[in-house]
């Protein structure tokens, strides 16, 4: 009988455990930190890295699906980017969708070997 109590984590006099609640609630907490929060974090700052990491000539996507070229990197942020022959458009730099940026990337070398 004490072994069926020990399992389903109740006292003597019938009560849950109130250390088995606490340690269950810091599991919960555990592991939304593990598949949620973390993953999101890394992302958010990947796509910060790559924001900073954009130069003058870089071909980009936007999160808009506007391709274009960097012309211009403005103070305010800003990215000034021709979007066809003497069509420029500014735009902020975190607008600039770096999941569809790597991949035009990876497209246009598979195309050119």
């Amino acid at each position: 009988m004490q072994f069926l109590s020990t399992i389903l984590m109740v006292g003597q006099n019938g009560q849950a455990n109130p250390s088995f609640s606490l340690i269950f609630m810091l599991a919960i907490i555990l592991v939304m930190w593990l598949f949620l929060i973390r993953p999101q974090a890394k992302k958010a700052k990947l796509q910060k890295q790559f924001s900073d990491s954009i130069k003058v000539g870089d071909k980009i996507v936007t999160i808009a699906g506007i391709h274009g070229r960097v012309n211009k990197i403005n103070d305010d942020n800003t990215l000034q980017i021709e979007i066809a022959p003497s069509t420029y458009m500014t735009i902020e730099r975190s607008a600039v969708s770096m999941e569809y940026t790597q991949e035009m990337q990876k497209r246009s070398g598979a195309a050119q070997k």
